[in-house]
């Protein structure tokens, strides 16, 4: 079935969409209270759902900085995902920027996930630009619960074509994935590459010491490496970082 992405403008859309989120992020309480969307709507900001037929399965909600658009959620239900419903709400997004001459829209991810560090880098093309240590601190929903809160703040033009960088080759590897353990090497070369869990919020669940490694390897290994002058690329599909040295 076709995704229709609109804008959302009532309050009884905004309950809605905020029910959603409560169960893309397994909350016990508001992700996003209903009533800060129709704040952020009647200001100008972007709120906007995804719907298959008259069924909400998505949305996003953003608010105006000043130069850019802060995509500050974007969920999909837990019985929908895997079929481009978040990609198209993302496109929905930047057209509605475009549309108003906003340059940016610049959001933060858990650099530990793959599958959107590979969506948001790869698919899309956004440009990750800084490295955020426990940027929001601690979080007691059921995705963020009992891990520390780094992110990655990323920029994704409007305006200009997008290159998407391809998947890597062979590189020395800073941060490998050895039997399921990060095992760490040089950062050298023009070239290098970090490895992430494949699945890290089975990690958080299965394996909490494990999954504590991994924050804390890719946690001083990425940033070392931005500071040293390498800028991350793009995600391979098998959760590879690709940074290349740029200074």
């Amino acid at each position: 079935m076709p995704v229709r992405v609109v804008e959302l403008t009532r309050a009884a859309e905004h309950h809605e969409l905020a029910a959603l989120f409560v169960r893309v992020w397994r909350a016990d309480a508001d992700v996003l209270p209903a009533s800060t969307m129709t704040a952020i709507a009647l200001s100008g900001g972007y709120v906007a759902g995804a719907y298959e037929g008259d069924r909400l399965v998505g949305g996003g909600v953003g608010f105006l900085g000043r130069d850019h658009l802060h995509s500050d959620l974007v969920g999909v239900d837990p019985g929908a995902q895997s079929k481009g419903i978040g990609y198209a709400v993302k496109q929905h997004q930047r057209q509605w920027c475009a549309q108003r001459g906003i340059p940016e829209v610049r959001w933060t991810f858990d650099p530990l996930v793959a599958r959107n560090a590979y969506f948001n880098l790869h698919r899309l093309g956004a440009r990750a630009v800084a490295y955020l240590p426990d940027f929001y601190g601690t979080l007691s929903d059921g995705v963020n619960a009992g891990d520390r809160t780094d992110r990655l703040y990323v920029h994704w033009s409007t305006m200009d074509t997008i290159d998407i960088a391809a998947e890597p080759a062979g590189a020395p590897r800073a941060v490998d994935r050895v039997d399921g353990e990060p095992v760490v090497g040089p950062i050298l070369g023009d070239v290098v590459l970090v490895a992430v869990p494949t699945d890290i919020e089975a990690l958080r669940r299965d394996d909490p010491e494990l999954a504590r490694r991994w924050r804390r390897v890719v946690g001083e290994v990425l940033p070392a490496a931005l500071d040293a002058g390498y800028r991350i690329e793009g995600m391979s599909k098998d959760g590879f970082y690709t940074l290349r040295y740029v200074l």
